[in-house]
């Protein structure tokens, strides 16, 4: 496919959202990409694109309309032409594309725990009874809740570099981030504790990076598979399985983990109540091939124990 490679005359678009850290995940694609077919980076043109969820940060995701707030501008400018491949963290994709888009491709995930960050404590058993924790994410309100019942949660959107300015300015005692953001920025200089996934369930997908592309076009397609992860892929099957059973948006609080034990796939999945006043749990072995039906056996088992009033507070 050498006459088909891209060139700086006519180079790959990647569509991107435009902070720091989502600049930083196309990059590495670039990269990858550049290295895969011994191409320039003038090969490639990165195109930032801004999203609603973007745009609008003074209100709750879950007021705005859950995860395609962050990926419905970059899939309109993939079915328009106006980009070739869009880069996303997974953690902000529905599970269902747009007729004509295809979600194939992953790159080898980066750390997938939560990360606690505070100028002044370590862990989140060191806040003091009334603490202010600031979060955007349901899942992690949820999830201290249940852990810390006694601490006030504050809404806290932003990119990286927002949420950190706003800790440094007092709006809250602590707040958690994405140690794979972290990681992908360099920014050892935080005061971030890793939380084991034991203590606290990471988000579906997190700390793995999807690339889109449209269905009917077999040169992107023939490039992204020179790029793809299969591990990722595999892990990333069985957590968006169990994510799509559960119906899950950024309006239920769900969790979910999948890690590859040798020829296994162990998977750990959680649903809460947004108050953080009851969590379940479970956890699962399978074969690797196995992952996505486990996750949705797992997650009808989850709403069986659930019971039909659980999930009142989704209207």
């Amino acid at each position: 496919m050498t006459h088909d490679l891209p060139s700086p005359a006519a180079p790959l678009r990647i569509g991107t959202r435009g902070s720091p850290l989502a600049l930083a995940q196309a990059h590495e694609t670039r990269d990858r990409l550049a290295a895969a077919f011994d191409l320039s980076g003038d090969c490639f043109e990165i195109v930032p694109i801004r999203t609603t969820g973007d745009r609008i940060t003074d209100r709750p995701l879950k007021e705005l309309g859950g995860k395609g707030l962050f990926t419905r501008e970059i899939e309109s400018a993939l079915l328009e032409g106006a980009i070739d491949i869009a880069v996303h963290s997974m953690k902000d994709m529905p599970v269902l594309q747009p007729g004509g888009l295809v979600l194939d491709t992953y790159l080898p995930r980066e750390d997938p725990r939560d990360a606690f960050i505070s100028p002044a404590r370590t862990a989140i058993e060191d806040l003091a009874p009334g603490a202010v924790v600031g979060t955007s994410s349901l899942r992690r309100r949820a999830q201290i809740l249940n852990r810390r019942p006694d601490v006030r949660v504050v809404e806290f959107r932003g990119n990286v570099q927002t949420r950190l300015r706003k800790l440094a300015e007092g709006v809250a005692d602590c707040t958690f981030l994405a140690m794979a953001g972290l990681n992908r920025l360099g920014q050892s200089d935080v005061p971030a504790t890793p939380i084991e996934v034991t203590a606290m369930l990471p988000a579906v997908a997190q700390g793995a990076i999807g690339i889109e592309r449209r269905m009917d076009d077999a040169r992107v397609a023939a490039m992204l598979a020179a790029i793809h992860d299969r591990e990722t892929g595999e892990r990333l099957a069985a957590e968006r399985a169990f994510l799509a059973e559960l119906d899950g948006s950024c309006e239920t609080p769900i969790a979910g983990l999948a890690v590859i034990e040798g020829d296994r796939l162990r998977l750990r999945g959680e649903v809460l109540r947004p108050d953080g006043s009851q969590a379940l749990r479970d956890e699962r072995v399978c074969a690797i091939s196995a992952g996505a039906e486990t996750g949705r056996a797992m997650a009808r088992d989850l709403l069986a124990e659930a019971g039909p009033g659980f999930f009142d507070w989704r209207g």
